[in-house]
Order: structure tokens, then sequence, then C-alpha cells
């Protein structure tokens, strides 16, 4: 793993020096758009609305925009803005950690001690732990200000970022406010029937049946033969444009090419 941040746990006068990891990734197969006539990579084009023309990435600006307003920032307007750049994970509070509503987890990254010694990092997990304990701490990520619970995860310190308050919204359904009733003898049914399902939480044994389908599927058609060549068909954006925009003709040629005799090959292989 490659850290992403470094910097110090800091509460009262005691600092733990630490390196940020990313505790999660992706598994997810990346599927891009093409062509279906002939594989052809499809890419978008940053194109003005009001004058049609495709924009260079060092012209583009941010802007914020309501049913009436449309209010451009400049670059130099957002640079302006105070960011917080402090290598600090600063603790606020240490909580009861059942206080924390799951719905407020994020992101989960893992803290490595750094320094001459671990003593500091152990200390703070072994009191977490003693105390069953949270801490609430606030630190800067990627110029952003975030709000993060600061917990054990079997020998390391986890830190899951969580949302600020106002990003939860409230659940109100005007179909939970009509009165039911539900009888002893339904009632004890269905706690019969969570009965039946009951077991302990094994994650291992849970797998995410439709990514593994796509790389089996994947996987046979590149023993078949049945790809196309990545630079030919994929390309590259033109530079002269600076934009994702780029000329494929002679790549589609050759793809369309290709795509015939690899398709005339796999028909000679099944009459064979």
């Amino acid at each position: 793993m490659r850290a992403i941040w470094s910097g110090a746990i800091t509460f009262g006068l005691v600092n733990v020096p630490v390196k940020l990891y990313s505790a999660t990734e992706d598994h997810d197969v990346d599927l891009h758009q093409v062509h279906d006539a002939d594989g052809g990579r499809i890419r978008y084009q940053r194109r003005c609305e009001v004058c049609g023309e495709v924009v260079p990435y060092e012209h583009t600006d941010r802007a914020y925009a309501d049913d009436n307003d449309t209010i451009v920032l400049t670059k130099q307007e957002l640079a302006s803005i105070p960011q917080e750049r402090n290598r600090e994970i600063s603790v606020v509070e240490f909580v009861p950690s059942e206080q924390i509503d799951p719905m407020l987890f994020e992101r989960s990254y893992y803290l490595e001690p750094t320094g001459k010694s671990a003593k500091a990092y152990v200390l703070l997990r072994r009191t977490l732990e003693k105390t069953d304990r949270t801490a609430v701490a606030q630190f800067a990520l990627r110029q952003k200000t975030r709000l993060a619970a600061l917990r054990v995860r079997g020998e390391v310190l986890l830190l899951q970022t969580l949302l600020w308050p106002d990003e939860v919204r409230q659940a109100e359904f005007a179909s939970l406010e009509q009165r039911v009733r539900i009888s002893a003898k339904e009632m004890q049914l269905s706690s019969a029937l969570v009965k039946s399902f009951s077991s302990d939480f094994e994650p291992e044994q849970f797998r995410d049946e439709y990514q593994g389908e796509l790389r089996k599927l994947i996987d046979a058609k590149r023993r078949e033969g049945d790809t196309l060549d990545t630079e030919e068909t994929f390309g590259r954006p033109s530079e002269e444009s600076g934009a994702e925009v780029i000329d494929l003709m002679q790549a589609l040629k050759q793809s369309v090419q290709r795509s015939r005799e690899a398709k005339k090959a796999k028909r000679g292989r099944k009459r064979a």
C-alpha cells in the first residue's frame, strides 16, 4: 500500500505521528463505451453550449448554477478561499462508540505509526479498546476539512470520514404515518422466521456474483480470440485541440479489418 497522507494524531499534549492509507479498494471491472460496428472507443468532448467549440481543459472554469443564475468562479477566485493545510488529525472528543450512527460513515483509512517508537500509537489504541470509546476528530485531506471517527480495528487504528450532519436526509414518509396494527400471532411468526435465518456475520462467504461472471465472460472471449487491438481501436486524445477528441478513421479501418479476420478465423475453427 502507498501512503496518501502523513501527519499526526493530536489530543491535549499527546502527539502520535502517523501515515494514512486507503483501507478499501474498488474491485469492479472498468468498462468503456465503444462503437458496436467496429469497437472504436467513444470519447466525450468538452463542447461549449454557447459557441459550439471544443474547449481545452486549461480554458475551463467552474460555476454554480441555480434556476435563475449561473455564477462563474475562476481558478484565481477559488484559490483565494482559505484552505486547511495543516497535518494534524485533531481529536475533538471521545464518545461512546454506539452513539455514532453507521449511516454517517463514508471512507475508511488505516493509520500506521511512524517515528522512532510506536508506544503512543499502541497506548491510544489500547485506551480506546478499554474504554469502548471512539475519538471524533477533524483533519484536512485534499484541501477539504473532514469530520472523522477514529477507532480500533484489530491491531490498527482506523480513521473513517463522516458525513456532515446536514448531508444526511431525514426520512419522512406519509405511508408510515398511518396507524398499523400488528397481532401477537404475526409478531410471533415474524420472530420465528428471523430466528430460522439467524447466524453470525461472516463477510467472506459473500461474493459479487455479477463481477465474477463478467470476468469469466471477458476471459472466455479472450481465449476465443474475440479481441481487438486496444491501441488501434481506442486511439489517443488529440494533442492539437487539448480536448478529449480523436480522429479514428485510420484506426477504425484497421479495426474493422481485424474484426472481420477474427470472425472468419472463428468460423473456420467451428467448422473444424
